[in-house]
This record gives structure tokens, C-alpha cells and sequence, in this order.
């Protein structure tokens, strides 16, 4: 098929992401504070949310809109102000909500996985770094005189998440399995929501102080 790449080039794709995929950033950080404190489905909903965002970056890339966003210097204020913004919130919900967290009720747990999705979607959607990552990395596993360039991309993108698939179960289940224990450990429940805290508080600023060029 046209849109697959060659076998060593595969290869060296999927090497490279399975690295990426081990590798802690504000997704993996969301998964594991949500599954601690909510349990795996929460943290599978999350999942589900970055994973649909890095198809949405996928397209943004393969379509040529993300060099135009990186190259508007207002646009590239604008998401990763935004992007900050919405991890710091993040971070004030864990100190405030983090191990005080219950479910009452069928329709609160219909709502809390909605809104992990969203959570998921919006860490994953409005960091730039993602964003300039996914230019700079997918382009160099094919060439820009392919005309089956923009079908190439696309199934690199998609294949990503494919094979990220497994690693981000692996950890959402490991947490959720440590997260029966936390909850008769309250003390280091809370300490945890203060790492994540601080956690996502770094991830903000380094946002914030990325450069599009």
C-alpha cells in the first residue's frame, strides 16, 4: 500500500515511539493522577482523550495547519497560554479536590467520564510542545516529494497511537491497582496530590517558556 512506509523506516518509527511512550509528560501524568484517584475507568476516559487528541495533531500536521499555527506568533500566545493555563487549573483541582474525591451516583459517574475525556483532550490539544513535536518528528520518516506524503503521515500519526496503546494500560491499571491501597493510606493519597500538583505546575511554566522557533 501506498501509505505504508518501508520496512526499516517502520521499524525506526516504532522504536522511536515506543521510547516516546515511556517517556513522562503532562498525558502520562493525567492518566496516572486520574486512575489514583478516580480508578482505571477515569483514567482509560483520559486515555481515550489524549488519543484522540494526537489523531487531531496528526491531521493538523499532515494537513499543513500546525506550520501555520507555529508561524502566527499570536496563535502560538494564544495555545500555549492557554495550554499553561489549563495545567496550573489542573494543579490547583488536585490540591483542592485530589483525595476528596467521591461518586455518588450513576449520573456523576456518566458525568466524570465525560469529563475525563475533555481533560485528556484539552492537556493533550493545547500543548504546543506537542504540537511542534509532531512537525518536526513525523516529517522526517517520509519524504516531502512523495506524492502519498500526506496518507503517510496520517498512518504514522495513527499508528503512534496504536502502539502507545498498550504501555498507557499498563500504567492506568498499575495505578489503578495501587489506588485501593492509597485510599486506606490517606496521608500519602494527599501527599501524591501535592506531587501532581507540583507536577503539572512545572509542565505549565515549561509551556508557557516554549519557543515556536
Amino acid at each position: 500500500m501506498e501509505f505504508i512506509p518501508s520496512l526499516p523506516t517502520f521499524l525506526a518509527f516504532s522504536l522511536a515511539i515506543l521510547l516516546l511512550a515511556i517517556t513522562p509528560g503532562p498525558d502520562m501524568t493525567l492518566w496516572i493522577s486520574r486512575s489514583l484517584r478516580d480508578g482505571r475507568g477515569s483514567g482509560l476516559m483520559v486515555l481515550a482523550g489524549t488519543s484522540f487528541g494526537i489523531s487531531i495533531h496528526t491531521m493538523l500536521v499532515a494537513f499543513g495547519i500546525s506550520a501555520l499555527i507555529v508561524a502566527s506568533p499570536t496563535a502560538f500566545l494564544v495555545l500555549k497560554t492557554g495550554g499553561a493555563g489549563y495545567l496550573l487549573w489542573l494543579a490547583i483541582q488536585a490540591i483542592r479536590h485530589g483525595s476528596n474525591f467521591v461518586i455518588k451516583a450513576e449520573g456523576q459517574r456518566q458525568a466524570s467520564a465525560s469529563k475525563a475525556f475533555l481533560n485528556g483532550l484539552w492537556v493533550n490539544l493545547l500543548n504546543p510542545k506537542v504540537i511542534i513535536f509532531f512537525m518536526t518528528f513525523l516529517p522526517q520518516f517520509v519524504s516531502a516529494s512523495d506524492p502519498h506524503v500526506t496518507g503517510k503521515l496520517i498512518f504514522l500519526g495513527i499508528w503512534s497511537i496504536i502502539l502507545s496503546l498498550p504501555i498507557g494500560l499498563a500504567i492506568i491499571f498499575l495505578a489503578d491497582v495501587l489506588s485501593s491501597w492509597l485510599q486506606a493510606n490517606r496521608k500519602v493519597l494527599r501527599a501524591i496530590d501535592y506531587t501532581f500538583a507540583g507536577v503539572f505546575s512545572i509542565f505549565a511554566v515549561k509551556i508557557l517558556f516554549t519557543q515556536a522557533r
